[in-house]
């Protein structure tokens, strides 16, 4: 056989064997590394934090281990990657988790970088502010300070009034300190995490409830990773048939809620926002 063809023929050959080759999927390489890395707050609790023992906790926590089982048999197969807000989809595109589960809310301009699974929790953005000098309503902030943490939707939605001074910080806890040290007004974050934080804190008060539109909070996968985004939601679908989001909520978020909160308020079961 000439060189020539002998050449021809291997690459033929070598052709139809990758023809023939399985492309592995995001479920097939999270399953071989044995371990599903997922996106999580440390210092938003009782959503996502770290407790006394150095142990991840949390409502987000617990659906992060019910989505560990369901994908490898295992609530322990789980790698915790800690975020700050604005880290969020940056954990992604940089491939340094599968998913991200750390209060992140669907919003249009996120859902064009990242693709969004089903929501799990409803939000709106909230404000809190002393009671000594309260803020009720967003006319009242004109020529004030308020604090919001990066790359929320609160930055994004006070972004649009120039009238008011926004200050940021990177992490939940520093937002709330500054509060507390007097820096800003009022703070901005969204309603369950200022409903519970006011709870905690009876020289404050939620003077705003609610503003923006009522928005849900989902799990998020890079762009195009269909498989997992398929799994995700297939998963949080039979979660509902079980009202597993309505358990977890007793078991994480009331403690810190208090007996009068509403679940409905805040949780939703079988993927719909109403």
């Amino acid at each position: 056989m000439k060189l020539l063809s002998l050449v021809a023929y291997l690459a033929f050959f070598f052709a139809i064997i990758g023809c023939g080759k399985k492309e592995q999927t995001a479920i097939d390489i999270i399953k071989k590394r044995g371990a599903l890395r997922v996106a999580v707050s440390g210092d938003d609790p009782p959503f996502g934090y770290i407790d006394n023992r150095g142990k991840n906790q949390g409502y987000e926590i617990r659906f992060a281990k019910r989505l560990a089982e369901e994908l490898l048999g295992d609530t322990s197969k789980i790698e915790f990657i800690i975020v700050d807000p604005s880290d969020r989809i940056d954990v992604l595109l940089s491939d340094r988790a599968d998913i991200v589960l750390a209060n992140f809310t669907h919003t249009s301009e996120r859902a064009e970088i990242v693709d969004f699974a089903h929501p799990y929790m409803k939000v709106s953005i909230s404000v809190v502010s002393p009671k000594s000098a309260p803020i009720r309503s967003v006319e009242e902030l004109n020529g004030k300070k308020l604090i919001v943490s990066k790359g929320t939707v609160s930055e994004e939605y006070f972004g649009n009034h120039p009238e008011i001074e926004v200050i940021s910080f990177e992490q939940i806890h520093e937002t709330f300190q500054a509060l507390k040290d007097s820096r800003g007004h009022a703070l901005a974050e969204d309603n369950g995490v200022v409903f519970i934080w006011a709870q905690e804190n009876p020289n404050f008060e939620v003077g705003i409830s609610s503003l923006g539109s009522v928005d849900g909070i989902a799990p998020a996968v890079k762009k195009g990773n269909v498989e997992l985004l398929a799994f995700i939601n297939k998963t949080i679908e039979e979660l509902a048939k079980e009202r597993f989001f309505h358990k977890n909520f007793e078991a994480t978020l009331r403690p810190f809620m208090g007996a009068d909160a509403n679940p409905d308020d805040f949780v939703i079961e079988g993927a719909k926002l109403d």
